[in-house]
């Protein structure tokens, strides 16, 4: 229980728990992944963007996390761990309350 996760209550979460993570190599090469961790059988990749496009870290954590909805069936909770600052900020517009709850 030691870990951010396990702080957070990851262990015992009953829903589908998710990590993904993107890369962003030098020469534009952008990629992302992420695995269902109770599943690791279930894990997908991909190229992000076009050299052309220019590179950023945030799009391909932002991939991870669309990654990671697609593969995750609508009818589950999801947890998703990440380390990607602006993932979570934009995240944090769509909880809660508000005029414009979504």
């Amino acid at each position: 229980m030691g870990t951010e996760s396990g702080r957070l209550g990851g262990y015992v979460f009953r829903g589908t728990i998710t990590a993904g993570d993107g890369s962003n190599q030098k020469g534009g090469e952008m990629g992302a992944g992420y695995v269902i961790l109770r599943e690791k059988v279930n894990r997908q990749q991909s190229k992000v963007g076009r050299e052309e496009e220019g590179s950023s870290s945030n799009r391909p954590g932002l991939a991870a996390f669309v990654l990671a909805l697609r593969g995750t069936p609508v009818t589950k909770s999801m947890l998703c761990l990440c380390n990607n600052q602006a993932l979570l900020q934009a995240v944090k517009r769509w909880l809660g309350e508000g005029g414009k709850a979504t």
